[in-house]
């Protein structure tokens, strides 16, 4: 069996996925974040906010962590706007959450939590734009 490379693999992610939980989704329109949720809202996924500072995100209630959703076991993809240095702490939680992706958005790198995720057996993506990826693979849900 041969293996499937990263990309046939992120391909594969956004089409089957339907929740993405967002970690430092804000509520500004102005921040990247807000812009690629809507985007990824707009394709049809769920989009649950996680963040401490908003209470809501487009009529989703916004969680203070990713171990307070309240159907963890439903989240398919990880969605990381956090700075580098706060990618360990979350990767714990998804680990804990037993999520089957994370995804670090562009400049957001942390290699030894990467790693430490992919023991876990999470499908790590790091460094790339989740919206850039879905436009790049030209298909609709």
């Amino acid at each position: 069996m041969v293996a499937k490379s990263e990309s046939d693999r992120i391909t594969e992610l956004l089409k089957t996925a339907k929740t993405i939980a967002v970690v430092g989704l804000s509520d500004s329109p102005l921040r990247t974040s807000y812009g690629v949720s809507h985007y990824m809202l707009s394709q049809g996924y769920r989009i649950l906010p996680v963040n401490p500072n908003i209470s809501e995100w487009e009529g989703e209630k916004a969680y203070p962590s990713l171990l307070d959703l309240p159907e963890p076991e439903k989240v398919d993809i990880v969605n990381v706007f956090r700075r580098s240095e706060f990618v360990p702490e979350v990767v714990e939680q998804v680990i804990r959450m037993k999520a089957p992706a994370i995804w670090m958005q562009e400049g957001v790198i942390h290699e030894a939590a990467a790693e430490k995720a992919r023991q876990a057996g999470i499908f790590v993506v790091m460094d790339r734009c989740i919206l850039k990826e879905h436009k790049r693979r030209k298909y609709s849900r």
